[in-house]
């Protein structure tokens, strides 16, 4: 398998003022690990989280449980350098290449998508999967 070439789709550029947030003050950022192709996380970013990002060269978003915006890092040391950040084609939610230095997740798991809900992990011994809690 060849390795992961995030430049490989690339056919445009877009300008930070291409980027709407008139639909919502939030919009929702896919957080990938550019050596591995890994979805890390999804986050949420207003204007002043994107323009903070650019600015430091790592990762800030808008924390909706603190209410504020959140420095990936900043208490943990998990910090995200960005590599190039890309726009989808409605201009309303954004994929963050990064290269980690650590943990994405709050419980120390490389990623925030380590579980599953189709099928149990292959070192799982559960021989049916836990159902979902409210159906």
């Amino acid at each position: 398998m060849p390795a992961f070439d995030p430049t490989r789709w690339v056919t445009g550029i877009a300008r930070v003022e291409d980027v709407d947030f008139n639909k919502s003050p939030l919009i929702p950022a896919i957080v990938q690990d550019v050596d591995t192709g890994q979805v890390l996380t999804l986050a949420y970013m207003n204007q002043e989280a994107l323009a903070r990002t650019l600015q430091l060269g790592q990762t800030v978003f808008w924390s909706r449980s603190r209410q504020r915006l959140w420095h990936k890092g900043e208490t943990s040391g998990h910090y995200q350098d960005v590599v190039s950040i890309h726009l989808d084609c409605d201009g309303d939610a954004l994929l963050v290449l990064v290269r980690p230095h650590g943990p994405a997740c709050h419980t120390g798991a490389m990623t925030c998508f380590y579980r599953s809900l189709t099928s149990a992990p292959p070192e799982s011994s559960q021989s049916h999967p836990e159902p979902l809690e409210g159906g």
